[in-house]
């Protein structure tokens, strides 16, 4: 018996196990996004005032600079949680390693809520919130490259870019999501409110999620699919120093295929947000619906995307979406510019099919990349990289630049460059459709 990978690549009816893989996938990557993300986006809006008391009083610009830099510190240590959860996820199971990162996320965030402020306990509360952005950056590492190996190493054939970009629309749905508990929040509050207690209240909703999550994944253990590939886990117990013995260029050109989606990803994540409010003057409600609209083009274009690479590629669909994100990002500016709230949207949600197109097939092109013995651990760890030197500072950077030349262009031609870098990089991967995954129950199990 043969995995869901060797199936014939024709008109295929999903079956229940691959429904459960796909809904543990998608619910705990939405989840884990909903977190990591809800620090982005407080970061922009709260953080400086009530964790950087000193540095906001004195120098208001510097406070949020340094407020949106703490969420790339983050990134940082993505890269130890990819080699962790690659290590174990690789000889114990991917769905342990998701379970795990899953539940430390969810702690991470909800201590974040509980976390007193700089007018409590002094310097000791911005090193606290620092340390749990650490664990929250540990547990992201980890997170990514399991559930879409979940995803793709159970998909058909001829099916995996469009199987592969259900844990890629974790990302929208989180952002969605966090995007909506927090202008829900705006909405029930005053200013002076949610700048007391208001912003707490989506950091400890990660607890009624966390435990969503870890339902459905846990349900994801009954699956007979999953049984077959916990039968070759110790076929998938390579030591970390054999992926960059034989597959170290795989390793860079996925860390660099993904920097220029990951930067331009942080724009509407995070940065849009307080560029929007702050510096245009728009109101924080209508630029938050703005970005739960955005994300809902974010979502489509990457599920599309997904499957458009199932028919023409994975390396024409990141091609085709790169070059969408290089010739829009000058006229978005452009428009969000004009600090009108109709082209302010329009703008950002244009971008969107740029980043879906180029983030749809990446589950599936990723996995394809590796031979299945070092794959959670090259994707895991390609992935992390690539976030380091895309979206890590891209906030900070883009509010750096912004305050250098008092216009939004110029974070426009800095995406514009990692736009370049990528498409560079994805042209020079060899397709990997319909490559051999490996992954069969009569492998042999050493």
């Amino acid at each position: 018996m043969t995995t869901t990978t060797d199936r014939p690549t024709g008109r295929h009816q999903t079956t229940r196990e691959e429904r459960k893989v796909l809904a543990g996938t998608l619910a705990g990557t939405t989840i884990e996004w909903y977190d990591f993300f809800i620090y982005a986006q407080a970061a922009t809006l709260v953080l400086a005032p009530l964790f950087l008391a000193p540095v906001s009083e004195d120098n208001e610009g510097l406070a949020t600079v340094i407020s949106l830099a703490t969420i790339g510190i983050s990134f940082l240590f993505r890269p130890l949680g990819a080699i962790v959860a690659g290590r174990y996820g690789d000889r114990l199971g991917r769905k342990k390693m998701l379970v795990f990162t899953l539940l430390l996320m969810g702690a991470s965030t909800a201590l974040i809520g509980l976390l007193p402020t700089y007018a409590s306990i002094g310097i000791a509360a911005p090193v606290l919130l620092i340390v749990l952005r650490v664990l929250q950056g540990f547990s992201a590492g980890g997170e990514w490259g399991g559930a879409a190996l979940m995803a793709v190493e159970h998909a058909p054939r001829g099916r995996r870019g469009l199987f592969g970009a259900y844990p890629g629309i974790g990302v929208p749905l989180g952002l969605i999501l966090a995007t909506g508990v927090l202008l829900l929040m705006t909405t029930l509050t005053t200013p002076e409110q949610f700048l007391a207690w208001g912003w707490r209240v989506p950091f400890l909703l990660s607890v009624v999620l966390i435990g969503v999550g870890y339902v459905i994944r846990r349900s994801v253990e009954e699956s007979p699919v999953f049984q077959e590939m916990q039968q070759r886990k110790r076929e998938s117990s390579a030591p970390l120093r054999d992926l960059f013995a034989h597959n170290t260029k795989q390793v860079v050109l996925t860390a660099l295929v993904f920097v220029a989606n990951n930067a331009a990803g942080y724009l509407v994540i995070a940065y849009f947000i307080g560029y929007g409010t702050q510096t245009l003057g728009l109101a924080r409600g209508p630029v938050l619906t703005c970005i739960v609209v955005a994300s809902v083009g974010w979502l489509v274009f990457t599920l599309y995307g997904g499957s458009l690479s199932d028919r023409i590629g994975r390396v024409r669909t990141f091609q085709i979406g790169y070059a969408l994100v290089f010739v829009w990002m000058i006229p978005m500016f452009l428009l969000v510019d004009t600090a009108n709230i109709w082209l302010f949207g329009i703008g950002v949600l244009v971008l969107t099919v740029g980043l879906g197109l180029s983030y749809g097939p990446m589950s599936a092109m990723y996995a394809e990349m590796f031979p299945v013995a070092v794959r959670y651990s090259g994707v895991s760890i390609g992935y992390a990289l690539g976030a380091i030197l895309g979206g890590a500072f891209a906030p900070a950077i883009s509010e750096l630049l912004v305050q250098e030349t008092g216009t939004g262009i110029s974070v426009g031609v800095y995406m514009m460059v990692l736009a370049a870098i990528s498409f560079a990089a994805v042209s020079m991967i060899k397709e990997t459709r319909g490559a051999d995954l490996g992954v069969t129950a009569s492998d042999p199990v050493r």
